[in-house]
Parts: structure tokens; C-alpha cells; sequence
């Protein structure tokens, strides 16, 4: 077999014999099910399953936001520091990345409806392991667990652009979005409430039961999804350094989402502490239903896909970072007023989101039959953008409480911008030098 040179050389490989890959749990996700010799691709007709595709996704990213409002209940129950309990979050956030590493370049290798049904198997199996975890570091190697399973929802979402036109693909990423978003709002929102009324254990028990749902839903409802091109496993791993090496775009979207989910993770990870200090005296709860107020962003996505289609991708970008600004800049000075909260939430889901849907429009056009491995590698930093602003954010919270958190946030979204402006100038500059 040719070894991987480029980018474009890897889209010609064609795939090994069953066995070749190393890991046997490779082999098993990407083993096609009985009756899928020649699966059919999917086309145009298949665009209403927009909708359920962001239903998918929503319900599979929430599994890795279950934990947030609950980890003041953690810490209770196992006797830990905020410090010590904050690991559940980092961990989970960590095996999201590894996650996408492992799996999400499979999209671009294995028949796409089993690798997805399989792992919504296993993201269940996960869930239902938190839940019984008899101690805090049970509970960490299980959100690890959940984290890399729970990846799943970045095998769904590059599946969008292939169901529409060219020209509709931003309007495609943020439908599918729309619902990976309210699946964040509403998981947060249930998981607080249903904690108070029975333990935050029963949040990871009845998610491990609604995600099983999924695996004969997915089945049923989604049409068989070959490869777009033959890529074998390695060569596609391979090829996620050429893509990052070669794909300027794909690295300026990646030190954005990076710095700006850092931020956004900051946020959310210490809000259920500040709710707990004696000004506010909330619980879980109360925490977990600041999601709800997150629905502005969900609706943002819909709108900023539309306008990286009229406008370019990159346009949307840069008033996502200045609301997630603003965001922050309303917990700093009136985040010990409930008004004053609410208001930085909104700005934080609206901004975040309108970021986000501008990066993702803009590397899904890099190169067609590699979406997975891109999503892969600008997920990969994004995700450890929000495991390295978990873990600061925590340390930033147990010397400096809530101001060192804003402080923090406040500063990685300022360096957010400064990239986001460098990446615009050197654009300017390849044109000018390109017309001289």
C-alpha cells in the first residue's frame, strides 16, 4: 500500500483487509453490518433528516455536560474539594478529546450508521458506570469513559453538508447544531433539577436508559453511510498532522475555539460554586437551569449559519468572540446580581455558539472527503481548550474565587481576538503581495 505524502494523495488510498488495524476495538467499529456490501450513499433526498441528526447529536453531546451542575452534590458525597472534584469535569472533557482522536476520523473509513449505533451503545454502558461509581475516582475513569464515547456527536455532525446543496451547507452545519445545542441546554437544565429530587447519581442512570434509546432510533431512521472515498484507519491518522500541517484556516479556527471554549468552560464549571457561596445559597438546580437561559444560543446557530453563507464564514467569527466578551464582562461587574448573571449567560451561549458555527462552516469546505478528520483535528484543540479552562478556571476559583474566574475567561478570549485579528491581516497581506 502507498504511504500517506499529502492530503491529496490520502484520498486515493483504498482500505486494508479486515484485521490489519492494530486495535481490535477499531476493527469492531468499523466492521460493516451484515447486508451492507454495497451500501448507497446518502443524497439530497435525504435532507429531512436534518432534524434528527441534531437530535442524535444533542443527545450525545449532553452526556459530557450531565456532570456540571452536580459537582457541588459530588464533592458532598465523597468528601472532596472543589478542587479535587473538578477532575470529573477535566476528566470528561480529556476523554472527549482522546475520543475524537480515536473515533471521529473513523467517519471518513467505516460505514457511518453502524460506527454511530455502536458507539451509542457504549456512550450508554459509560453513563450507566457513573452512575454506580462507589468513589470519586471511579467517577473519574467513567467520565473519561463517557468523554471519549460521547464523541460520537462528531461523527454526526459532518454528515449534515453531504444532505444539501453547496451553497447551503452553513444553514445545514447550524440545523444540526441547533440541536446539539439545546441537547447542552437541556441536559444541564434536567440534570440539576432531577439531582435535587433524587440524587445526582439518577441523572447518570436515566441518561444511560435514554441513550440506549438512540441505538435502534439511529438504526431505523438513518440510511447505510460508506465512506465517501477509501482511506484506511492508520493512513487516515496519519493524515491529521499533513491536514493540520497544510490547512492554514483549519489551524487559526482550531487557537480560536481552543481559547474562546477555554473561556466558556471557565464559566460553566464554577458556576454551581458561586451559586453555593452564602450570597446566593442555590443549589443544583438553580445551576442547571442557567441552561435554559443558553436557548439564545441554540437560536443564534440557525441565524449565524445563514450569514457565514450570505457573508462568508469568517465573518461570523469575530462578533462571536466580542459577545463571549461581553459575556464575561457582565459577570465581572454585576456578576453577584441575578439580572446581571442572566445577562452573561445569554451573551456567553449566544457568542460561543456564533463562533462556533463560523468555524466549523469554514473548515467543512477545506477538503471534502477528509470533513471527519478536520472536524477531528479542530475539535480535538477545542475540547482541550475546555479541559485546560476546567482545570485553570478551578485552580483560578480556590485562590481568587469568582474574580480570578473572570479574570481568566476575560483573558483567553482577549488572546482569542488578537488571533482572530492576526489571521485577517495576514490574509490582507497575501493579497497585496499577490498584486504587486
Amino acid at each position: 500500500m502507498t504511504t500517506c505524502t499529502g492530503v491529496s494523495s490520502v484520498e486515493e488510498h483504498y482500505v486494508p483487509e479486515r484485521g490489519s488495524c492494530n486495535s481490535e476495538l477499531v476493527n469492531w467499529l468499523v466492521t460493516f453490518p451484515a447486508g451492507s456490501d454495497s451500501p448507497k450513499m446518502m443524497t439530497h433526498k435525504h435532507r429531512g433528516l436534518l432534524p434528527f441528526l441534531g437530535m442524535a447529536a444533542g443527545a450525545g453531546v449532553a452526556t459530557i455536560y450531565y456532570n456540571q451542575p452536580l459537582l457541588l452534590e459530588m464533592s458532598r458525597t465523597f468528601h472532596a474539594s472543589s478542587g479535587q472534584v473538578g477532575a470529573v469535569a477535566v476528566a470528561t472533557q480529556v476523554g472527549y478529546a482522546a475520543g475524537m482522536l480515536m473515533f471521529v476520523p473513523l467517519g471518513d473509513v467505516a460505514e457511518r450508521r453502524g460506527l454511530i449505533t455502536k458507539l451509542f451503545a457504549a456512550v450508554s454502558l459509560a453513563l450507566l458506570a457513573a452512575g454506580l461509581a462507589p468513589s470519586l475516582w471511579v467517577l473519574v475513569a467513567a467520565s473519561v469513559a463517557i468523554g471519549m464515547t460521547g464523541a460520537v456527536t462528531h461523527v454526526v455532525v459532518p454528515i449534515a453538508p453531504e444532505l444539501v446543496e453547496p451553497g447551503e451547507s452553513g444553514r445545514a452545519v447550524g440545523t444540526v447544531m441547533t440541536g446539539l445545542l439545546l441537547g447542552i441546554l437541556l441536559g444541564r437544565t434536567a440534570s440539576g433539577w432531577l439531582a435535587m429530587v433524587m440524587g445526582w447519581r439518577s441523572v447518570f442512570l436515566v441518561a444511560a436508559g435514554f441513550t440506549a434509546l438512540f441505538v435502534p432510533l439511529l438504526w431505523w431512521r438513518l440510511p447505510k453511510m460508506p465512506p465517501v472515498r477509501a482511506v484506511s484507519y492508520g493512513d487516515a491518522l496519519v493524515s491529521l498532522w499533513k491536514l493540520a500541517k497544510e490547512q492554514p484556516t483549519l489551524r487559526e479556527a482550531a487557537a480560536i475555539g481552543f481559547l474562546s471554549f477555554a473561556a466558556f468552560s471557565a464559566f460553566w464549571t464554577n458556576l454551581a460554586f458561586l451559586l453555593g457561596t452564602p450570597h446566593y445559597r442555590m443549589g443544583a438546580g438553580v445551576a442547571g437551569s442557567f441552561g435554559v437561559l443558553g436557548a439564545a444560543g441554540a437560536m443564534a446557530a440557525s441565524f449565524a449559519g445563514r450569514m457565514a453563507d450570505r457573508r462568508g464564514s469568517r465573518f461570523v467569527v469575530a462578533p462571536g468572540v466580542g459577545l463571549l466578551g461581553a459575556g464575561y464582562l457582565a459577570f465581572l461587574f454585576a456578576g453577584f446580581h441575578m439580572a446581571g448573571l442572566i445577562v452573561g449567560v445569554i451573551l456567553l451561549d449566544i457568542g460561543q455558539q456564533t463562533m462556533h458555527i463560523g468555524n466549523q462552516t469554514r473548515i467543512f469546505k477545506l477538503v471534502e472527503g477528509a470533513r471527519s478528520r478536520i472536524n477531528t483535528i479542530y475539535m480535538i484543540v477545542f475540547f482541550l481548550g475546555g479541559a485546560a479552562g476546567s482545570a485553570l478556571s478551578s485552580t483560578a476559583w480556590a485562590h481568587w474565587q469568582w474574580y480570578g474566574v473572570c479574570g481568566l475567561g476575560l483573558g483567553m478570549l482577549a488572546l482569542a481576538g488578537v488571533r482572530h485579528a492576526l489571521g485577517g491581516q495576514r490574509r490582507v497581506e497575501a493579497a497585496t503581495a499577490a498584486w504587486s
